[in-house]
């Protein structure tokens, strides 16, 4: 098992929303990309509600920064076996620095969770050490883009995560 290490944050200043995963999988890692997997929904989704017709990942990346979107993950680092959430050792879970991020980005309205690992490791890791308004900023988990999760097809992924656009208008 090995220590991994997440991504700085796709983001900036002016972002609305704030959209947490909890730590790249393996591809993503290799890649050096979010939600690199083929066959993980993240960008397909992103891409429909957004309108988004960039076929690059530097494209989509400027485009979501554009609307308002921030991307980054729960986790900094952590040890894990392969690229499952349920393959994360919780005893070895390093959390992101939170504090300088929400008083970097005050715009912010609401925090979205990639799937139950992100939100479950953001509220025992991360929100204790929270003050002030990024303590009570509205937080909502939505169906994991995971491939691993195929419980939901992608329009019905894609119909929970249009949330999300109330907090970009």
């Amino acid at each position: 098992m090995a220590r991994i290490h997440g991504f700085p944050p796709i983001s900036r200043a002016d972002a609305r929303i704030l959209i947490l995963g909890s730590m790249p999988s393996r591809e993503s890692l290799a890649r050096r990309q979010y939600y690199a997997h083929p066959r993980n929904t993240f960008w397909p989704i992103v891409s429909a509600l957004l309108d988004l017709d960039e076929p690059g990942y530097a494209q989509r990346v400027s485009r979501v920064q554009a609307r308002g979107v921030a991307i980054w993950d729960v986790l900094q680092d952590c040890f894990r076996r392969g690229s499952l959430d349920s393959d994360i050792d919780d005893r070895t879970l390093v959390p992101n620095d939170f504090g300088p991020f929400f008083r970097e980005h005050p715009a912010i309205r609401r925090v979205f969770f990639n799937g139950a690992k992100a939100e479950s490791v953001y509220l025992k890791k991360v929100l204790p050490g929270l003050t002030g308004e990024a303590a009570e900023l509205p937080r909502l988990r939505l169906p994991s883009t995971s491939p691993a999760h195929a419980a939901l097809t992608l329009e019905e992924k894609t119909a929970a995560w249009r949330v999300i656009l109330e907090d970009l208008t």
